[in-house]
């Protein structure tokens, strides 16, 4: 038997009208609302926005163009891949 799929807007579905239902501003209760969302939230798996940010430096000014028009030169000079 496979793996269970996952489906995001079914785990959003569920977590709108979780709200929808027991927001305090609608009269439910503050407390129950954090537990049942933290709760909703815990129970769905994690999505590909919960990796690391990842700080990619990219030179400026004059280096930067010297850079972007070499690797562009090199791309061009570069036998194509497909035959």
């Amino acid at each position: 038997m496979g793996a269970v799929q996952h489906d995001p807007a079914t785990s959003r579905a569920a977590i709108r009208a979780f709200v929808r239902a027991n927001h305090p501003d609608v009269g439910g209760d503050p407390e129950a609302f954090v537990a049942g969302l933290a709760e909703l939230r815990d129970r769905r798996p994690r999505d590909r926005y919960d990796a690391p940010v990842v700080v990619v430096h990219r030179p400026r000014g004059i280096q930067g163009l010297v850079r972007r028009m070499r690797a562009r030169w090199e791309r061009r000079r570069r036998l194509p891949r497909v035959r």
